[in-house]
């Protein structure tokens, strides 16, 4: 079926109960993060039974999926792909395969707005709840921002609203669609958990693929619609959000007052301050070359100095060497591994280029972050911005994105002699 995207929600939504997510006598989960931890403490809390095993990587070494077999059910953690050998031979032998996810949209009984895209995601999720807020007074902001979303379950009403960022590894192998269906841009990434782009894409479509009658699915779009918002660079995203507000029934009054009292997430060009002169802005939530050019593109001409470069995970930069040549700043900071790789783009971009006049771009090499900033104080030209936008994922030598942002942020202040 093809969900609705015109009218309104109706606020009379019934649960979507299509199916016992847990079945036989053992389950056994793996992967003991964050979501792995919150369902254990929730089935055994439902199911007191239950035989309830845990493996996980870190804990019991390579062979921790070396014992499905034995289970009834599995409850794989996002974190954990489905593509994994072993998991395959579980299906095939008939094992049953669930996910946090799925045991979430099987008994939830409230209303379910969910979230995903390549980038942009979370600011549109938060977004999407500080909106709503303004009207309803049970607004829960879960999934992969907020809390696990089998914690927020138990205490929900039928009159609950749950907005619902998900990832594509929590959409994988999903059963079901979220009531309002959110699907932003979607472009490479994660190209080390799935065999191919396209398996990725089919992953982020799973948010509408189950839709029912009465569903809607809101895509990204450009609009010349204004709204006032301290957001930078987010009209797209600004603008799915008002399109669900509107379909739950929030006046275009509420949407612009609750608009103006949105302050932009961490890490997401987010403005550090101004020291000696030199605007310095975080958005170490930039994973990927496209979101480093749109920060770019939202901070325009006064950059001059971008650091950029961490985990290589099979991306392609030559876009971002394309806009880097077109657009070039004066000082490139570069971490390992994929430093050297948007170096080479951007020399290779440059190479094409038939201007006569070719602004040169120094280009520094670095393994610390308080290195990078020594040099973004002494390179960035007074008056002109330093952006921190990696265009990649930070587990080479971060713990996280927010590691790696509140170092960034910890040695501005840090060196600005302040």
């Amino acid at each position: 079926m093809t969900p609705k995207t015109n009218s309104r929600l109706s606020l009379e939504v019934k649960g979507r109960l299509d199916m016992e997510e847990i079945q036989g006598k053992s389950v056994l989960i793996v992967g003991y993060g964050r979501e792995g931890k919150s369902v254990a403490a929730w089935l055994r809390k439902h199911y007191p039974a239950l035989q309830i095993d845990i493996t996980d990587k870190q804990k019991d070494g390579d062979n921790y999926l070396g014992q499905l077999k034995k289970y009834d059910t599995v409850i794989r953690s996002p974190g954990v792909s489905p593509y994994l050998p072993e998991i395959q031979q579980y299906i095939t032998r008939g094992g049953h395969l669930t996910s946090p996810t799925n045991i979430f949209f099987s008994r939830v009984t409230g209303i379910t707005i969910g979230i995903t895209g390549t980038k942009g995601k979370s600011t549109t999720t938060s977004l999407i709840a500080h909106i709503l807020t303004g009207r309803y007074p049970d607004v829960r902001l879960v999934g992969n921002i907020g809390s696990p979303m089998l914690d927020a379950l138990d205490t929900a009403v039928k009159d609950t609203i749950f907005v619902v960022e998900l990832s594509s590894h929590q959409l994988v192998d999903i059963r079901y669609s979220p009531h309002i269906a959110v699907l932003l841009n979607i472009v490479p990434e994660h190209l080390d958990y799935y065999p191919n782009f396209e398996a990725y894409r089919q992953a982020k479509e799973n948010i509408f693929r189950f839709q029912k009658p009465g569903d809607h699915l809101v895509r990204s779009e450009k609009t010349n619609e204004i709204f006032t918002t301290k957001l930078l660079g987010n009209r797209e995203n600004i603008s799915v959000a008002v399109r669900v507000a509107r379909l739950m029934h929030v006046p275009d009054e509420m949407i612009q007052k609750q608009l103006a009292t949105f302050a932009p997430l961490p890490h997401r060009l987010e403005f550090v301050g101004e020291f000696r002169g030199i605007r310095f802005y975080n958005d170490s939530l930039a994973t990927i070359p496209e979101a480093t050019i749109h920060a770019l593109g939202a901070l325009g001409s006064d950059v001059a100095t971008l650091i950029a470069g961490g985990y290589d995970r099979s991306l392609d930069f030559s876009k971002l060497g394309e806009h880097l040549a077109s657009h070039p700043v004066q000082t490139l900071i570069l971490f390992p591994d994929t430093g050297e790789k948007i170096w080479k783009a951007t020399q290779a971009a440059q190479a094409t280029l038939v201007t006569q006049v070719k602004q040169q771009t120094q280009k520094f090499d670095v393994n610390m972050m308080e290195e990078a900033v020594r040099l973004a104080y002494e390179h960035t030209p007074v008056g002109n911005i330093c952006l921190l936008s990696p265009a990649s994922a930070s587990y080479n030598l971060f713990r996280d994105y927010a590691d790696r942002g509140n170092q960034f942020k910890e040695w501005v202040l840090r060196l600005s002699g302040a």
